[in-house]
């Protein structure tokens, strides 16, 4: 039986999960790897901290169990990646800084192959990496940087490989989600909610990259990355996140039977890739409307087979741990079979506001009669079809309404915006805001 010698660089969360998993069902891990997977030595500044947190030995972790400095945790680090006794690396350290870019670029540069949760660095600065692991004939296992538990990275590069794939949808981000769902389900604001999401263990001190639609988009550039073999940066992608939704959205989604989901989208059409992430109203039709709570959901919309729906946890130690263990596995099973990314296209990725949705417009004005009609003149002037105009909510000498279209393209939108603005300069009270309806 091959052995297959393994180094954990970072056990907090995510790494301490894997260390765990090792350590309790080793004998069943090595008869589905078909081979003795080995770990061999962990890399952490508090090992006696973690060894007692996931019930590690600390005779595993670099220098006997003693705290390390950085410089001493660099220098294990360094020796890991020079070794010829280890043969697949896994870096949860986190963050996309140059030591971490470095580490996983060194890695697969030394023949050994990389696990990593890390969605932000490589799909930031991972173009380079998936280059020299192709180079040097190496893989790269990143299915937990994508959803956590869901086996979307193996599906989309594994099980659908005999069709193609022409959209990908989905909520994946929990945290964003959480919120949402508390807002909707209990008619709160948004602050009260992310408030609940912290207090909870939802949302991080620093829930920035949450709700800002940063931490989803990461993952979307990745699945395009494998679902249409072309590579997308953050400063191309469209991102909108939920920080601006009020309950207003929420009541004017109720009457359109929807819910608001921050959704991640991407669509092939005639071979332009169009993308973005924000919030949707998503009909309740749809079953993203009904995923409440941390969870994420992936819908992949494929030519000959149709709809596909995958549910589960996107974030945890054992979860995201456990798809880090299911790369390990099938690294050591099927070895250079893997693929790391799709092969590369020559496709256009298009601009957002060509993409074809019906909207929901939301207008703050003045209580001025014949307001309503001048906007919906102005929408119309632009071919936009209108499907519905909501009831006005009056507020003093104030009115707030939505505007649902039909589907046409955001920057029709954006010149009947511009048109109004125009004509009647004072009459919009703030910048109207523009949501897709998802059916």
């Amino acid at each position: 039986m091959k052995r297959i010698n393994v180094a954990i660089l970072g056990c907090g969360t995510v790494g301490g999960g894997v260390a765990k998993i090792m350590s309790e069902i080793q004998t069943e891990l090595n008869t589905r790897a078909d081979g003795e997977l080995i770990l061999k030595s962990i890399v952490e500044l508090k090992p006696k901290v973690a060894a007692e947190r996931f019930n590690i030995p600390l005779d595993l972790f670099c220098g006997s169990g003693k705290d390390l400095t950085p410089t001493e945790a660099t220098a294990y680090i360094n020796e890991i990646i020079a070794s010829p006794e280890v043969d697949i690396i896994v870096e949860t350290i986190g963050g996309t800084n140059d030591f971490v870019h470095k580490i996983c670029l060194d890695t697969v540069n030394t023949g050994k192959h990389l696990i990593t949760a890390n969605k932000a660095l490589l799909a930031e600065r991972g173009t380079d990496i998936f280059e020299a692991a192709e180079a040097k004939g190496v893989k790269i296992g990143f299915e937990a940087a994508v959803c956590g538990a869901i086996p979307i990275i193996k599906t989309i590069k594994e099980n659908l490989t005999g069709d193609k794939i022409m959209s990908v949808s989905g909520i994946m981000n929990g945290t964003s989600n959480y919120i949402l769902s508390q807002m909707q389900n209990y008619n709160l604001e948004f602050d009260t909610a992310l408030k609940m999401a912290q207090e909870s263990g939802f949302a991080e001190a620093d829930p920035t990259l949450d709700i800002n639609g940063g931490d989803a988009g990461h993952k979307l550039i990745l699945l395009i990355k494998l679902a249409y073999g072309i590579d997308v940066s953050m400063d191309d992608l469209s991102i909108i996140g939920i920080e601006n939704i009020k309950k207003e959205d929420i009541d004017f989604a109720n009457e359109i039977q929807a819910k608001i989901k921050l959704i991640c989208y991407a669509k092939k059409v005639n071979g332009d890739i169009y993308a973005t992430v924000r919030p949707m109203m998503v009909k309740n039709s749809n079953f993203l409307s009904g995923v409440d709570g941390a969870t994420n959901a992936v819908r992949i919309n494929n030519k000959y087979s149709g709809k596909h729906i995958l549910i589960g946890k996107g974030a945890g130690s054992s979860e995201t741990a456990m798809s880090i263990v299911s790369d390990m596995v099938f690294i050591s099973r099927y070895g250079e079979k893997i693929r790391n990314t799709a092969e590369k296209q020559e496709r256009n990725f298009a601009d957002a506001r060509q993409f074809v949705f019906p909207y929901i417009i939301t207008f703050h004005t003045g209580d001025v009669p014949g307001t309503t009609g001048f906007i919906t003149t102005a929408i119309g002037l632009q071919d936009i079809n209108i499907d519905t105009v909501s009831h006005n909510r009056h507020s003093e000498e104030k009115a707030v309404f939505s505007v649902a279209t039909m589907p046409c393209t955001l920057d029709k939108i954006e010149t009947a915006i511009a048109y109004i603005k125009t004509e009647r300069p004072n009459m919009l009270l703030s910048e109207p805001k523009v949501m897709p309806i998802l059916f």
